[in-house]
């Protein structure tokens, strides 16, 4: 009798402690070259040479600004963002036991895309925006938890998805009632977009914070994607833990949402990348794995949304989208194509 795609990576032969190295390694270095590409490259003609002097507080006054001003903050908010949908979408698959959840199946970013754009109507600037994003996305978690509670995970996730279109429906109305000139902030918010992220640190501590919160989770969420029944073997406070990863996910998803908007897939794909190259489940590996993934992953997207129409700038979520979509399809069909593994 075969299992299941996803318990037979949970489930596959464990890597060695240098083959797990290697990988790392590797992922490093991509993560490494795509913040140089960000930073030293861009369609303003500044060579690598005037950017790296910039970096180092010298070269001409424009070239710092380019580069300190523009390219710096929107290549770490990029890294913070990728990596903390990454994880969100690591605690939730685990959450679920489900290979399809992703961050904003709870809703969240459908909270903070109403919040975000009744400012805009406002006109609101872009702290007060922010500030909306955040007050709807607490209003969608709370809903979702008031209204998904005693149910289940099963519960909670369909409550997520009817208020994610409940969200959805309101952001039609909206973007109907607004004005033609504030049409373009609104389209650019909805499909992602970087150049709202004006405090970048923030979303890098997030990711921090979140790497250190998934490693601490990381025994949970080991359990959990084994089983309810292993998990009460183990003597896991199944209620408790579930709320917590829950809670946490949510939280991670409404800061990548303030910072970017919305940026889709980043969270449902790199959690299946890492456990593909890492060939496990366990995420020890899979959560700081996927973080890196997560962050190089919408750096190159911003970057490339930055070139492709220059001196245009194109929304980074259409972007991942256009990218995430078949990356996402050669990933599942690597999981189906699998061997399965004989009892």
């Amino acid at each position: 009798m075969g299992r299941t795609p996803d318990k037979a990576l949970l489930r596959s032969r464990p890597v060695s402690t240098t083959g797990t190295l290697l990988r790392f390694l590797l992922i490093a270095a991509l993560a490494v070259t795509a913040v140089s590409i960000s930073l030293l490259h861009g369609s303003s003609g500044i060579g690598w040479r005037e950017a790296l002097a910039a970096l180092a507080g010298g070269g001409d006054e424009t070239a710092r600004s380019i580069v300190l001003g523009v390219r710096l903050p929107r290549t770490l908010a990029a890294l913070g963002v990728g990596s903390v949908l990454a994880l969100a979408g690591v605690l939730l698959q685990a959450l679920f036991r489900n290979p399809l959840a992703d961050p904003y199946v709870l809703g969240v970013s459908g909270g903070a895309a109403v919040g975000a754009l009744v400012a805009l109507i406002a006109g609101a600037g872009a702290v007060a925006t922010r500030g909306g994003a955040f007050a709807g996305s607490m209003a969608a978690i709370g809903l979702v938890a008031i209204a998904g509670r005693g149910g289940g995970m099963t519960r909670l996730l369909l409550t997520g998805v009817v208020v994610a279109s409940a969200c959805g429906a309101c952001v039609a109305v909206l973007l109907a009632l607004a004005d033609s000139g504030q049409l373009r902030g609104m389209v650019f918010w909805l499909a992602g977009d970087l150049g709202w992220a004006a405090d970048p640190w923030a979303s890098g501590l997030a990711a921090l914070a979140a790497l250190a919160l998934a490693l601490a989770f990381a025994r949970p969420l080991n359990v959990l994607a084994a089983g309810e029944l292993r998990a009460q073997a183990a003597g896991l406070d199944l209620a408790f833990a579930r709320w917590a990863i829950f809670l946490a996910s949510a939280a991670l998803t409404s800061t990548a949402v303030i910072t970017a908007g919305t940026v889709g897939f980043v969270g449902l794909v790199t959690p299946h990348a890492a456990r593909l190259a890492f060939r496990t489940g366990d995420h020890r590996i899979v959560a700081p794995a996927a973080a890196l993934l997560g962050g190089s992953f919408v750096a190159l997207a911003d970057h490339a949304a930055r070139m492709i129409a220059a001196p245009r700038q194109l929304p980074v979520g259409a972007i991942l989208a256009l990218i995430g979509a078949p990356l996402f399809l050669v990933l599942l069909r690597s999981t189906v194509s699998e061997p399965r593994v004989r009892r």
